[in-house]
């Protein structure tokens, strides 16, 4: 790729949606656990990446189950003894600086610039010292309770929803299947039927249902997609009766928004999605409120 067509911004948004798409990002993980490291991303000397760095190198580790906090580039690597194996492969990060430049009147004028550079885990590289490499956090049950009339409203869509330890959500298009981490692990039961609903958002728009996945297929699709299956979470727990993280939702929206590079019109047409999606999911399932009153 020449630099003359490189675009760092469209890169790194690549990257956070490659790694979103094997799973729930861990910036927005509401149970306990994980496949890889959870902390904050450190660089070589220990100090802490800042700003969208910090939502790279997480979704990096996400998907690639790195579980180090340390990262490298390749000669820093190799100052420290270590080397990186073969095949491996870096992530991109931004650098951010100013430079002084004298205008044509002769006055300094500061313009920032951005660059990129390449890092890798210290889990992709042998030979550091034994402090760079962490271990992932283990799964710890809280002692979260399911509420039986909620699971009775999910189970009643008739979406395949399957639990084990693995500690992710997701829904797999290709098995038209929902993944959940146990309950217990959740910090507490809005964070795990907020995250279902969301996921079941997802599993609404396969072919044989609205048919939404299919007609989204690129990297902007999926930031729409990202957005519809956000807000009904939102739309889905008001009417369960559950109340929606809205400041969280808000900020994952946001991000969604600047990656789409998209006013506020792609929220109206992702609301609509996201209402259909709704009505789907509650002319399926029976809403608790529903069940008391019967």
């Amino acid at each position: 790729m020449t630099k003359s067509n490189f675009d760092l911004h469209q890169t790194i948004t690549d990257q956070i949606i490659t790694a979103i798409e094997a799973g729930c990002p861990p910036w927005r993980k509401p149970w306990t656990g994980s496949t890889a490291g959870a902390c904050l991303p450190l660089r070589h000397n220990g100090e802490p990446y800042r700003g969208i760095n910090i939502l790279v190198l997480w979704s990096v580790a996400a998907a690639q189950g790195y579980t180090s906090a340390r990262w490298l580039t390749f000669k820093q690597a190799q100052d420290l003894g270590g080397s990186v194996r073969k095949g491996e492969k870096s992530a991109l990060v931004v650098y951010f600086d100013t430079i002084r430049k004298e205008d044509e009147d002769g006055e300094e004028k500061v313009i920032p610039f951005t660059k990129g550079y390449r890092v890798f885990n210290a889990d992709q590289i042998d030979g550091l010292p034994a402090d760079y490499y962490i271990q992932p956090e283990p799964a710890r049950d809280l002692g979260t309770e399911a509420d039986p009339a909620l699971d009775a409203f999910f189970a009643a869509t008739g979406a395949t929803i399957d639990t084990t330890d693995e500690p992710r959500a997701y829904y797999n298009i290709p098995q038209d299947r929902i993944h959940m981490p146990p309950i217990g692990t959740f910090h507490d039961a809005g964070g795990y039927y907020g995250t279902l609903a969301h996921e079941l958002t997802h599993w609404t728009g396969a072919t044989s249902r609205l048919d939404r996945l299919g007609r989204f297929a690129d990297r902007k699709s999926y930031a729409f997609e990202e957005l519809v299956a956000e807000i009904g979470n939102c739309l889905l727990c008001a009417t369960l009766g559950l109340t929606p993280d809205f400041e969280q939702s808000g900020a994952y929206i946001e991000g969604w928004l600047r990656a789409m590079k998209e006013d506020t019109k792609a929220i109206f047409r992702a609301a609509s999605e996201a209402q259909k999606a709704t009505d789907l999911i509650l002319s399926l399932g029976r809403p608790p409120q529903q069940v008391a009153a019967e």
